[in-house]
């Protein structure tokens, strides 16, 4: 069953062609016919009409005594074979006169002055001498199939011959009509993921543009929707982050005028517990900012100092060994927001120390073909599992603490900046651990840049 427009459309007008081709074959054949057999009575009637006075002027010039059957044959000039015989007979019913390849068969007795058709011949009877001669002429009639024939077949040739062309000619108006349709697809396919603006429609034919106006009222709903979710994202995230900070203030202080350790200790509890609601805020706004898909920026930036920057970051609270890095001689440039870049980057890696084997260095190595990675040594994890660590507030089975919100920005940032993620458990050529892989950070497209 054909599922391409373009292929229905196609596939009902060659019918349609094929149809009408029949259709004309057979009404040619017909008006054909017709044309051939009024031709020729119109031929027989002439030759009949110029034949018989010379046939007379033969007969009345005969001797008495030429032939007392009072018949002849008229003799050939050269030998051939005739089309048209003739035969005269007086109004008794006498041969008086035939052609040189007439047979008396042909020529029924008590022929009637006009037309008459035979299962073999058509025969014309013209009257002279006061209908006291006839003259008759026939001609066959596979004569007038064959010419039938020959006409029919020469107008079968022309149609084959134009089926083809016809064909072509189908196929390349109904490309042609639906090629606004397939650039209306075109334009929808190159957006960038995140660009919900309308769609243009002038080019569109007046059949599809109810469809165009659909698809643009849905991606303004859509729009609105995401913008509401990314909203109340920040702005919860934003408005946490006064309070969560004055709480922080006030505990410290708290703690510090309690009596007992046992109390301080309670109190350490709230602030531990603060201290981790501040950086699920933290990574909410982070999420709402990879979503928001402006991650991409005005122009192509190295990645390595970002990263230097990053794990010198991480050194300073941790063992030089537990991080190690490394780097191209290259620059590795980039369209993604340096910014979103180092969040990648430092959810990466906290996520590797949290969840990482204690003791065992993390691995970063950013190749100059613009792809990262991040390994780390832990437990093997299984396949369902690694599919559902990139989703907000998703965690493996682990005794660290988080959010489950790292690899979710991860992966928003990535998709954003029109990258991939890739995870792996156990790491290529390792017992055990997680890879986390980002690839094409150098093709950010332009057009994805726009959205």
């Amino acid at each position: 069953m054909l599922r391409s427009l373009q292929g229905r459309l196609a596939a009902a007008l060659v019918a349609g062609l094929a149809v009408l081709s029949l259709a004309a074959t057979a009404a040619s054949f017909y008006v054909l016919r017709r044309e051939v057999d009024r031709m020729s009575d119109s031929a027989l009637q002439e030759t009949a009409q110029r034949l018989l006075p010379l046939a007379i002027m033969d007969i009345v010039g005969r001797d008495a005594d030429d032939d007392e059957d009072s018949s002849r044959r008229i003799a050939a000039v050269r030998p051939h074979d005739e089309l048209l015989t003739y035969a005269v007979r007086d109004d008794k019913g006498r041969l008086l006169l035939r052609s040189h390849d007439a047979t008396l068969a042909i020529f029924p007795p008590g022929l009637k002055a006009g037309f008459t058709s035979t299962p073999s011949h058509r025969i014309y009877a013209e009257p002279g001498l006061q209908g006291t001669i006839s003259l008759m002429i026939a001609e066959p009639l596979a004569t007038r199939r064959h010419a039938v024939m020959e006409a029919a077949l020469a107008v079968a040739k022309v149609l084959i011959l134009f089926l083809p062309v016809g064909l072509c000619g189908i196929w390349l108006i109904v490309r042609t009509g639906l090629r606004p349709i397939r650039r209306f697809c075109g334009s929808i396919a190159a957006r960038g993921q995140n660009d919900l603006t309308p769609l243009a429609k002038k080019e569109l034919p007046t059949e599809i543009a109810p469809i165009a106006d659909a698809v643009n009222d849905l991606m303004a709903r859509l729009d609105r929707a995401l913008a509401a979710e990314r909203s109340f994202t920040a702005n919860s995230a934003h408005e946490l982050r006064t309070p969560i900070a004055a709480a922080l203030a006030l505990t410290q202080r708290l703690m510090d005028e309690m009596p007992s350790a046992a109390m301080r200790e309670r109190v350490q509890n709230v602030e531990r517990s603060l201290h981790t609601l501040s950086r699920v805020s933290e990574r909410l706004m982070q999420l709402a900012k990879a979503e928001n898909g402006r991650v991409l920026g005005d122009a192509p930036q190295d990645l390595r100092p970002v990263l230097e920057l990053v794990i010198e970051d991480f050194r300073r609270v941790a063992s030089a060994n537990s991080i190690q890095l490394d780097l191209p001689d290259q620059p590795v440039p980039s369209w993604i927001d340096q910014d979103a870049f180092a969040i990648v980057v430092r959810n990466l890696v906290e996520n590797a120390q949290k969840h990482g084997s204690h003791g065992q260095p993390v691995e970063i190595s950013l190749l100059a073909t613009g792809s990262l990675t991040v390994r780390n040594h832990g437990p093997v994890l299984p396949h369902d599992q690694l599919k559902r660590l990139t989703k907000p507030f998703e965690r493996g089975v682990t005794a660290a603490k988080g959010s489950g919100l790292g690899l979710a920005i991860v992966e928003a940032i990535v998709r954003g900046a029109g990258s991939s993620l890739e995870l792996r458990s156990p790491v290529p050529g390792w017992q055990d651990g997680l890879q986390v892989s980002i690839d094409d950070l150098l093709s950010a497209p332009a057009m994805q840049k726009r959205a």
